[in-house]
């Protein structure tokens, strides 16, 4: 059947993409600059691992939240007033000054807002995907990722600039507000969107769909989320504090990390193609393994820098592949599997934060070099995991509704 894809349809998936740009820039400017918000502030290592803890936590609140609205108002108003949120609270961040009271609350807004952007935008993502007819949700998360380098390379020139923490932080929010109130209004409205699944489906299908396959490529997404919450919250402050990186080098890790994501990436669904998911699995493990590797033994800034991209170059394909092998074993194709093994990157997130928080404390030269080892001998879990992309699927099985991706907090 033809798909006839009209101005509307085009207009929305620009939104989508904004959206998704909005997301990865703010995000970014937010993370790099962790080093200079810790001094900020005055935080010692405990106290920065819980503030970076609480993110997390307080995302998966706003997204449960904002899931309940969209089945009134849709996931487009959440969108226009959640992203503005996030836009204000990095300004919030800043603008904090030295007093800790006013960075918590800040950091509360963004996390909310962000996890209530982080449902809409993928609800969006995914409604432009149904009106399409095709796969576009990795482009989607490549655009949050060209994003990211974005701000990445920002904090990092305004960081050689010497420029104050408000500035360099208004200025990205500034760009990503722009964008979103610029395009909010081309979002796909509620009864655009398509109606969901009734609940009664969605028990029927709860009942339908084995854990056992979810379990599997859930630890493998965990893991490779894990790492990933790992480099990008504590990346700048490992090549600031321990391998002497200045403040304008630091930043430098997350843009390579990102650079790499959207060159594997681009070129991961025709390695599945060709070779199927489970050598692909393996191969980012390895991949990933040895970046992750290179980071622990890094000498110096530089080395580092290269290991960051290694490790995004491996672990970027294992996520995505994760959704699609849940996908396969979901026989109702209302995405229910998807929807379980998302709740593993929200483990992995919240794993990340808390298990570098534990350790770093405990060496004060060296905390976040044993730290980031953890996340690299679990890595090795991918390699156990590795069949389990390639599940047995039922016969009468349909296809799983289209996959849906978080990014880095």
């Amino acid at each position: 059947m033809t798909v006839r894809i009209t101005g509307r349809d085009r207009r929305a998936r620009l939104a989508a993409y904004a959206a998704f740009a909005v997301q990865g820039l703010c995000f970014a400017a937010l993370v790099t600059q962790v080093p200079r918000i810790q001094k900020a502030h005055h935080l010692g290592d405990v106290a920065l691992s819980l503030v970076l803890l609480a993110v997390p936590l307080v995302a998966g609140l706003g997204s449960v939240l904002a899931g309940a609205v969209f089945a009134r108002a849709g996931s487009g108003p959440v969108l226009r007033v959640a992203q503005p949120a996030v836009c204000a609270a990095i300004v919030l961040i800043g603008a904090t000054g030295d007093a800790d009271a006013p960075l918590y609350a800040a950091v509360a807004l963004f996390g909310l807002s962000v996890g209530a952007v982080d449902a809409a935008m993928n609800a969006q993502g995914v409604a432009v995907e149904r009106r399409y007819g095709m796969s576009l949700i990795t482009g989607c998360y490549a655009v949050w990722s060209v994003a990211g380098i974005l701000g990445g390379l920002w904090a990092s020139l305004s960081n050689r600039l010497d420029l104050p923490l408000p500035v360099c932080f208004t200025a990205a929010a500034a760009v990503g507000l722009a964008g979103t109130l610029g395009t909010g209004h081309l979002l796909y409205r509620r009864h655009e969107e398509g109606d969901g699944p009734s609940p009664e489906e969605l028990k029927a299908a709860g009942r339908s769909v084995p854990w056992r396959p979810i379990l599997v490529v859930g630890t493998a997404m965990a893991v490779a989320y894990l790492a990933d919450a790992a480099l990008s919250n504590y990346g700048a402050l490992y090549l600031e504090d321990e391998l002497s990186g200045s403040a304008w080098v630091a930043p430098l890790g997350y843009v390579a990390y990102q650079i790499a994501m959207v060159v594997s990436r681009a070129v991961a669904d025709f390695g599945v193609r060709r070779w199927g998911a489970v050598r692909v699995v393996r191969v980012g493990g390895a991949v990933g393994l040895a970046g992750m590797a290179g980071v622990v033994a890094a000498p110096n800034a530089p080395v580092a820098i290269a290991a960051f991209g290694v490790a995004g170059l491996g672990l970027s394909v294992i996520v995505p592949v994760s959704y699609s092998a849940a996908g396969k074993v979901d026989p109702t194709g209302l995405g229910v599997a998807v929807a379980r093994v998302n709740v593993f990157n929200y483990v992995g997130f919240v794993l990340g934060a808390a298990v570098v928080g534990a350790i770093a404390p405990l060496d004060p030269d060296h905390g976040l070099r044993l730290a980031f080892a953890v996340p690299t001998v679990l890595v090795l879990l991918v390699f156990v995991t590795a069949r389990g992309f390639d599940p047995v699927v039922d016969e009468a099985a349909r296809p799983g509704a289209p996959a849906v991706e978080r990014p880095a907090v």
